[in-house]
């Protein structure tokens, strides 16, 4: 019994840092890195972003909801916004005529890649 809770105790104390990194972005789920895909030729494609979890709110009754990924798929150009100042993002493409490509900025550097090939998804990201 005694181990038992050594155990519990070493486990307690080695989540503590991951929930207090958490940052609390209340409703500005968009106030971190702009990112960007394009797909110049209207190929579909499938985006995947993770980051650091933050906690906002998703309405009045889940004032404290978490994440640390966002999934959206689409096709042709589209943006959007991290909720965070880190991450990283991959774009993989799903079907259509041409490539698709992947773009993040922070502090006016610009990481971005693409791809043709839907086995061999686009990634960047700052961490």
């Amino acid at each position: 019994m005694r181990a038992l809770a050594g155990v519990l105790i070493v486990i307690a104390v080695s989540t503590a840092p991951v929930a207090s990194a958490q940052v609390h972005v209340g409703r500005n789920v968009e106030g971190g890195l702009p990112w960007s895909v394009a797909a110049p030729q209207g190929a579909s494609w499938s985006l995947v972003c993770r980051f650091a979890p933050v906690t906002y709110e998703a309405s009045r009754f889940d004032p404290r909801h978490w994440t640390n990924r966002i999934a959206t798929t689409g096709n042709g150009a589209a943006r959007g916004r991290l909720p965070h100042q880190d991450g990283r993002c991959t774009v993989t493409k799903t079907g259509g005529p041409g490539p698709v490509a992947i773009a993040l900025v922070k502090d006016g550097a610009v990481q971005a890649a693409a791809t043709d090939d839907p086995a061999r998804p686009a990634a960047v990201g700052f961490l």
